[in-house]
């Protein structure tokens, strides 16, 4: 799914979808912690700081970008015929 970045005030804000938020337990006025991973292009958002810690390493975001190089157009089929 893609979202656009939007300006709220001075700051940016992205639109996090219904189904996303249920799925993530995420409710208006909860507070999270929003981190980037090692490599800085993963945004993380996560209940407890203490996630950080074990986040994605650069190793694994390597792979993932290996699969997803490989596999990507593949497995995005398989999403849109679900």
């Amino acid at each position: 799914m893609i979202q656009k970045i939007i300006k709220v005030g001075n700051s940016l804000g992205i639109i996090i979808p219904n189904e996303v938020a249920r799925k993530s337990n995420l409710k208006v006025g909860k507070k999270v912690f929003i981190d980037k991973d090692p490599n800085g292009s993963t945004v993380l958002i996560s209940e407890n700081a203490d996630t950080f810690k074990s986040s994605i390493t650069p190793d694994f975001l390597k792979i993932v970008n290996s699969i997803n190089k490989k596999y990507g157009t593949a497995l995005r089929n398989l999403a849109i015929s679900k």
